[in-house]
């Protein structure tokens, strides 16, 4: 089984999840895009979803196949999100924001009930930290912030590069207008410290790791796909 077989077979597992007449938050990235995929397929039949994009990558693809969606003022309540993640750990710690959508990604599934996270057993993970963390960051004042980082990641025994993401010869920029620090700490021993240290610098909209929001995890190997609860 390639990683593209995992990643279906993951997505195969959370539509399992989806009712009918769900308020759907709908991932970024490439096993979400299957987990988009698989939804059209039975969208197309009757099946009746409300889907809220996390990004315009995403919302592009729902549009493409026929996806009914909204905006997040429209439906500021969803029953559940469903989404991948560039690292998970066993209490359902992420890293996410590889595409480039963490903050939408994080306010949808704030707005959601419940969370599921689909990925294949390469991001499972014992530590996070392996995957640069994206920092989502105000253009003004980058490179006064990128110092506080730096401050803020020393004061936890973290270093490592930081590296303001490209897209080709420019600088990466989000759907919201704001530029991703990638931070390659190698390993980050304490998730929650690193989060408040980040959230209090002004000029970083916001981080990559999600806490305590995930309610389940479904991870796809060779062997097909598993459940993973948060130990919390």
């Amino acid at each position: 089984m390639d990683a593209r077989e995992m990643k279906i077979k993951a997505a195969e597992a959370a539509l399992a999840h989806v009712e009918y007449g769900m308020r759907l938050g709908i991932g970024t990235g490439s096993t979400a895009e299957e987990f988009v995929r698989l939804l059209a397929e039975k969208v197309a039949t009757g099946f009746k979803v409300e889907g809220v994009p996390t990004s315009e990558r995403t919302a592009r693809l729902c549009v493409e196949l026929g996806v009914p969606l909204k905006s997040l003022d429209e439906l500021p309540e969803l029953d559940l999100t469903i989404d991948g993640a560039d690292e998970v750990d066993s209490d359902l710690t992420l890293i996410k924001g590889g595409g480039g959508a963490l903050l939408r990604e994080k306010i949808v599934a704030a707005a959601s009930q419940r969370m599921i996270v689909i990925a294949d057993e390469s991001k499972l993970v014992e530590t996070l930290g392996a995957f640069p963390l994206p920092i989502e960051v105000n253009p003004f004042g980058l490179v006064s912030t990128r110092m506080a980082i730096e401050k803020k990641a020393s004061k936890l025994g973290l270093s490592g590069g930081l590296a303001l993401r490209q897209s080709g010869s420019e600088d990466f920029m989000t759907d919201g207008g704001h530029y991703i620090i990638d931070a390659s700490f190698g390993r980050i021993p304490d998730a929650e410290a690193l989060s408040n240290e980040l959230n209090s610098i002004p000029g970083v909209v916001e981080h990559g790791l999600f806490l305590n929001m995930a309610a389940l995890a479904i991870i796809a190997g060779p062997a097909g796909a598993r459940t993973l609860r948060a130990n919390r």
